[in-house]
Parts: structure tokens; sequence; C-alpha cells
């Protein structure tokens, strides 16, 4: 009798995200404190932030204007009327002891981005992920924990108040992503189009941008979710997927042993590579919501939305599509010179001043973009301009320099800036593109080597490549490559 294996069970994540962006208002949500970074503890602090008696919070307007703008670059329906909610909890770093939120009545709900993953053949997959909502609130103080590296062997807490009140949306995503790697690629884009719009710089290292992430796994082909685990402490995207990947591990596992999953809020170890549990993850009846009282209802009015919508940038994804249809360029082109607005505004510079697309990437992405690595700039703060670039490659295509000699004269040119003509001419670099005048360096190349010419002649003709470079060092590297290849294989054969 034939004894049959058992089917393996196959499983699918279930990930949503909960991203904190922080809003890059002078000032905090509700007052007229300073919401700069960086401040010495508890400098940045005024009677309102904390919650003392006797002040009521006023809405800084510029905080419901980047609201607005954020849920509209991510396709929301914008709310015409909306309110303020007190979230009520206990915890050292919440002055007031309750949070000023937004709960059923958010700024925007019910929108979408496209995520796009490229790979390594450069073919891009697009996904549309939903968003469920988007809502204004005040941020919680920063808790430091000393005595242990770790939060568990901690000795003593010290609490800075800088942050609260500091101005956040919370962008809620639907379950629509089903790996790390989706995941990591939605919290990306989601900061593109914050620094797009300039609503927030994104900074993770700085808490500008953080992201919770809700996952469970099922059966693939069942309906009903597992049970949701929420994971905390991720300060990078490579960390979101990580810690994902761990997950999703963990609680396959789990259900394989039969151990029961419970709702909880889990913390990732960068350092050991794993995610342990850190509390009962608390529902929305916890928290006790009930409307603000100290703040009015919140109505934008049609002339406001479409004042503010005039207002926006064109996005990522329409910038990559552009540039595919339109420049020829590959997704994963598009993509890496439109991941940083300054970086495509250079592009689309560069262009109009007639460079050719391809070109202008290659040199953005290559050469510049390791100088820009190496020294830890942005491209607005090089002395190489646009329009030197676009030279530069005008340069090449006309032979009038070789693009060895562009890559030697470039480290200048993005130090010192100024024409790439001019500096080709004081240098003496222009390319020798006189048919005589090449031969005669040929000739005495060919007059130089008479062991190689033999050799050649003998069949080693991977020797041309010798040749070529003997006719560059005499030319000082300013030969035509294309003409000098072209006349040696000539002379060489003759």
């Amino acid at each position: 009798m034939t004894t049959v294996a058992p089917v393996k069970t196959q499983y699918e994540a279930i990930i949503g995200l909960e991203t904190h962006c922080q809003l890059s208002t002078q000032t905090k949500i509700f007052s007229s404190s300073s919401a700069e970074f960086g401040a010495p503890p508890n400098t940045n602090i005024d009677p309102i932030c904390m919650g003392l008696p006797g002040v009521l919070p006023v809405l800084n307007q510029k905080v419901l204007e980047y609201a607005v703008k954020a849920g509209l670059a991510l396709n929301c329906e914008i709310a015409r009327y909306s309110k303020f909610d007190r979230k009520q909890y206990f915890y050292p770093d919440l002055p007031k002891n309750y949070q000023i939120s937004q709960y059923d009545l958010p700024i925007a709900e019910h929108g979408w981005l496209e995520i796009e993953l490229v790979d390594k053949q450069g073919h891009a997959t697009r996904k549309r992920i939903g968003i469920t909502r988007l809502h204004m609130e005040e941020d919680a103080g920063k808790l430091v924990h000393g005595g242990s590296d770790r939060l568990s062997g901690s000795t003593y807490s010290l609490v800075d108040y800088n942050r609260a009140g500091v101005p956040l949306v919370e962008i809620v995503s639907e379950p629509d992503m089903r790996s790390g790697q989706e995941a990591a690629e939605y919290a990306q884009e989601l900061r593109r189009i914050m620094r797009y719009l300039g609503v927030s710089d994104g900074n993770m290292q700085e808490g500008s941008l953080r992201c919770d992430v809700n996952i469970s796994v099922r059966p693939v082909g069942q309906k009903e979710f597992g049970t949701k685990v929420e994971i905390k402490n991720m300060n990078s995207f490579n960390a979101i997927q990580r810690a994902i990947e761990y997950e999703i591990e963990r609680q396959i596992q789990a259900i394989e042993t039969g151990e029961k999953i419970v709702q909880e809020t889990r913390l990732w170890e960068e350092g050991a590579q794993r995610t342990i549990s850190m509390r009962v993850k608390e529902g929305s009846s916890d928290y006790r919501y009930f409307p603000e009282p100290d703040l009015g209802p919140i109505e934008v009015s049609p002339e406001q939305l479409q004042c503010w919508q005039s207002e926006l940038p064109e996005l990522p994804h329409q910038k990559r599509q552009r540039y595919e249809q339109d420049f020829g360029l590959s997704a994963y082109d598009a993509r890496v010179l439109t991941d940083d607005r300054n970086i495509a505004a250079y592009f689309e510079a560069t262009i109009a001043q007639q460079a050719n697309a391809k070109q202008t990437a290659n040199w953005i992405m290559g050469d510049i973009s390791a100088y820009l690595n190496n020294e830890k700039l942005s491209i607005t703060e090089i002395a190489l301009k646009s329009e030197t670039l676009a030279e530069l490659i005008g340069l090449i295509e006309n032979s009038t320099i070789s693009s060895k000699i562009a890559k030697d004269i470039l480290p200048e040119l993005l130090t010192q800036g100024g024409s790439a003509r001019e500096l080709v001419e004081r240098k003496g670099l222009i390319q020798i593109s006189d048919a005589g005048a090449l031969e005669a360096i040929i000739d005495q190349v060919i007059a130089d080597n008479p062991k190689e010419l033999a050799q050649y002649r003998g069949g080693k003709t991977k020797l041309l490549g010798f040749f070529v470079g003997q006719v560059m060092k005499q030319s000082g590297g300013r030969a035509d490559p294309k003409q000098t290849n072209q006349l040696l294989a000539k002379k060489l054969n003759a």
C-alpha cells in the first residue's frame, strides 16, 4: 500500500502599516513653541503643550494645509467636516494624560498609493495599496531609558517633552501588503510623497517618520484574518522588511506547533534580529475617546481645497511614468532619478539644455552620485550646474572630448564649477579626430613595438587593446577612441 505524504500548508501574510509623519511646521500643532529637532531637553515647551490649567489650544493653520495636501497626494477623499478627539492613556511621556487626535471623523479617508517593485532585470511590477485614513494629531514626549542598553534592563527613565505637541499626521494603510519587501517599498514611497510635497522631511533617524507594522498570517485560501500582532521600534526601511520576514516565520512556526498567537505589541531588536513581546495590544475602547471640547470643528471650504490642490507638485509615480514614456528610460533609471525631488529637478534642468536623457541619467546615477555619497552632499550643494553637465555631455557627443577626458575633468567641475568647454580648451584636452594626426601617432606606436606587432600578426589579436592603450598614452588620452580602433585595426592587419 502506497502512503501519501501530507500536503504542506501554504501561508500568506496580511500586512498593514500605521505611519506617523511629523509635519515640517515651525511651531507646534496647538501652540507657538518651536517644533525644531535637537534642542536641549525640555526647552521647547509651554503651558499649552504641558496641559496646564487655564490654557486653550488653537489649531496651527499650516498643519491643516499640510494634512489636506498629504491627503490629496494620497488620492484620499477630504472631509468637508472633521473634528478632534481626546485619546486617553496614562504614560510618563504624555503630559496631559490624553492625546489630542482624530477618531471617527478624520480629515481624509479612502485613498491609495502605488508602489513599484523593480527586479534585477529592471522590470517593474506595480501595485496599489489602499489608504484607510489620514488624520491629524499631536506627538507625545520622548522617554530616554538609562542604566542599560536595553529597555528591559534599564534602572531609570528621563522624559523630554520637547516633542509633546509636535504636529503629526497618522496614515493608516489597508492590509494590502503580502511581504516585507512590499511593506518597505510602501513606507519609502510614502516618504517620497511627503518630501515632494514639502510637508515632512521624513528623517527616520530623527523620528520624523515612524512606522508600526500590523501583521498576521493565514492559510492560503482562508478568508478570515489570523490574530494580528503589532511591531514597533523599526528605524529603517531595511529593518521594516527584516522584522516582517522574521515575524512571518515566527507566526507560521507557532501555528504549526500548536502555539497560540496572542494580540500583542512586539519590539524589533536590531542586534538580535528578532521580535520580542512588549505588552498586550489595547483596543480603541481602552482609550475612552470623546470629542475634544476645547477645539471647534474643522471645515475645509471648496475654495481652500481647490487652492491646495493647485499647489501640488508632480508626484514621484507620475514622474516615473513620464520619464519612461517621454525619455525612454528604464523603470530602474526612472526610479533612481525620482527618489529625490532635487535629483529629479537637476535631471530635468539638464535635459532642458538639450542634453541626451540617457547620458544625463548615466552621469547623475554614476559619477555624480558616487561623489555625493562620498562627500555626504546633496545635489544642490555641488558647483557643477545643470547647464555645465549638459555642456559636458554635448562635448562628448560631438567628439570634442572622449568620455575618459570627461571623467578626468569632472572632479574639478564638481568642486569649482565653470564652463566645461573653457576648461577643456585651457588644459589642451580637445580630442584628436584628424585622421592624419592619428595615423602619425599610430605609425610611431607600431614602430616602437615590433615584438607586439609580430605577436598580433601571429594570431594574438587581443593585443589590439595594448596598441590602443599606447596610442592613448602617446596622445595624452586625446585620441578619438572610435577612429583609433578603426585605424589601428586597418594598419595592424595590413
